[in-house]
């Protein structure tokens, strides 16, 4: 063990390298994807979707230039208010949706802790099937239609914005209440995308600088001492009065709430705590505290492995989980972070836990074995 020591650094450094680098690929790919769609366009188009497409790139950029989460969620409501008349955020907690921002809007601050009806038809779809939603207005909330005023041309659209495989947050959208308003729809589902991307790759940019300080035992602050950082949530400090009774009783354990009334999301909260597998894993009986550490480090490491997998390949994991031949879309890539993990942890006591394995079954097959399909190694 000793004398492995000096690999950690290096494997670390790798890691972080590889996330550092596909932070700018993505960039690039979500540039380059929007720059086709002028190239597919007949010449007498061209000129107009050429300045729209660049319009367009220049959006997600900004998105992408966010120095925090709360700065990429306000240039997110900015940019798609270039796409639509009326936008507004909502904070998607315990099965409650709240008003975080608007634009567009006769009052934007009567947008601020507006909460949606959870039994609204449009409402429930966005946020259970995670699909954007384009809804009459007989399927939109009745009283935000009544306070803010119904859209002439008798449309909303909810637009998820996905984080960690849950709906966090909700983008509405519509023509606005003159006829005269623009709206969008292809637009804004590509800036809501790029927004639920970017998010999630800097949050593991961030798992990732945290890990090599906290296994070497730096002190971390006191908000995330207690469990290892899965997930920062940008709304952790969102919490309208209104909303924390629904939020105590929500199914998935949630940190806990402050009383702060000024709805401002933030980088320091984590939202997510280990999945529960972990806790159980961990062998009860470990000959030592020392070992046990091993195996809770090997847990997040694979786990930090397999998220990046399952983040730069989700057309590919929609389609093994559909098809149940997961491992053979994936085959290049999971070899490859099973080697890593390999070298890092097959050698120690954690190796006896096969946490890869386990956390590739968890999260890319949501713990269904055979949707990875017949060539996965049991």
């Amino acid at each position: 063990m000793t004398d492995r020591g000096w690999m950690e650094p290096i494997v670390e450094r790798v890691v972080t390298q590889v996330l550092e680098n596909h932070a700018a690929q993505l960039r690039t790919e979500i540039v380059r994807r929007v720059m086709e769609e002028v190239a597919a366009q007949p010449a007498s188009e061209a000129a107009a979707a050429g300045t729209k497409s660049a319009d367009l790139a220049r959006a997600v950029a900004d998105i992408q230039l966010g120095g925090s989460q709360k700065e990429i969620l306000k240039a997110l409501l900015d940019s798609c208010a270039r796409y639509a008349a009326r936008v507004a955020l909502f904070v998607v907690k315990g099965g409650t949706a709240t008003g975080w921002q608007g634009r567009g809007f006769n009052s934007n601050d009567a947008v601020k802790d507006f909460t949606l009806d959870a039994n609204a038809p449009a409402v429930v779809r966005a946020i259970n099937d995670r699909l954007v939603v384009s809804a009459p207005t007989g399927e939109l909330d009745a009283r935000f239609v009544q306070d803010f005023g119904t859209p002439k041309n008798g449309q909303g659209r909810f637009l998820p914005l996905v984080l960690k495989d849950k709906v966090a947050a909700l983008v509405y959208a519509d023509a606005g209440t003159d006829g005269a308003g623009n709206l969008d729809a292809g637009s804004l589902d590509l800036l809501v995308l790029s927004t639920s991307a970017w998010l999630e790759v800097s949050s593991l940019r961030k798992q990732v600088h945290k890990e090599p300080a906290a296994e070497r035992g730096e002190s971390r602050p006191a908000a995330t001492a207690e469990v290892a950082p899965a997930f920062n949530d940008p709304f952790a400090a969102h919490a309208p009065a209104h909303a924390m009774a629904a939020a105590a009783t929500a199914e998935a354990p949630m940190p806990a709430m402050t009383t702060a009334t000024e709805p401002a999301p933030t980088d320091e909260v984590v939202a997510a705590t280990p999945p529960p597998a972990e806790a159980e894993a961990v062998p009860a009986n470990a000959v030592s505290s020392e070992d046990q550490e091993i195996h809770r480090k090997a847990q997040r490491f694979a786990r930090l492995l397999v998220d990046e997998v399952k983040l730069y390949n989700q057309a590919k994991v929609a389609e093994g989980r559909k098809h149940k031949d997961l491992y053979d879309r994936l085959k290049e890539a999971l070899e490859k972070s099973r080697s890593t993990y390999q070298k890092r942890y097959g050698n120690t006591v954690a190796a006896s836990g096969d946490y890869f394995q386990h956390e590739v079954v968890r999260s890319l097959a949501e713990d269904d074995v055979s949707i990875m399909g017949a060539n996965f190694r049991h």
